[in-house]
């Protein structure tokens, strides 16, 4: 039982860090959030809520898999490639700009139709983003793909229950300078964590 829970541990870090930079870095100026605000106005929020749920879980997915693929590169380059990564997010999250409000999508006509609006309308957007960027990175970095998928997902879906239960008014939440300051820091230091790992070994 206690060497269950000492194996345990390491993974439930990996999902915590998962969580709050994927959560991070897709409430800076993220257009998705207005895209779902807009469904949760149009639309009962159950259906929506499944809707972008197996979205996420299927973009988050298609994220891991693609950090799984890193891990065939041998030697230092899994640990260079996710420093690079992780990097990349800090300096496109510092200079990110403020998305414009998008349109809203028509009225729904049942519970199928508004769940399959909203799974469009998130899955087939926003590939590559900053958010997925850090979660293949981490992947890569940790090898816990599960705990990674995890932690994602959860993260996204977060971002979705208060686009749908704030809307629009989301950003006024939480200062967006402070936002963008914590997930640059954060992803800066994941990037140097990867790089240490390399003199490490």
């Amino acid at each position: 039982m206690f060497n269950a829970h000492l194996s345990l541990a390491p993974a439930v870090s990996v999902f915590a860090v998962a969580y709050t930079t994927v959560l991070l870095a897709e409430l800076v100026g993220d257009k998705a959030v207005y895209t779902i605000a807009a469904l949760g106005l149009r639309f009962r929020p159950w259906p929506v809520l499944g809707g972008i749920a197996f979205a996420f879980a299927g973009k988050m997915l298609a994220t891991v898999l693609f950090g799984k693929a890193l891990l065939k590169i041998h030697g230092h380059w899994t640990s260079v490639l996710s420093a690079l990564g992780f990097f990349a997010c800090a300096i496109f999250i510092w200079f990110k700009e403020p998305r414009e409000t998008l349109g809203t999508t028509a009225a729904g006509r049942g519970w199928l139709y508004a769940a399959v609006i909203s799974f469009s309308s998130l899955f087939f957007t926003e590939w590559f983003d900053t958010g997925q960027i850090a979660a293949a990175a981490l992947a890569a970095h940790t090898q816990e793909l599960l705990w990674v998928w995890f932690g994602g997902t959860l993260a996204l879906l977060t971002k979705g229950v208060l686009a749908m239960t704030v809307g629009v008014k989301l950003s006024g939440v939480i200062p967006e300078r402070f936002v963008r300051t914590m997930a640059s820091v954060s992803y800066c230091l994941l990037g140097i964590l990867s790089l240490l790992q390399i003199f490490a070994s």
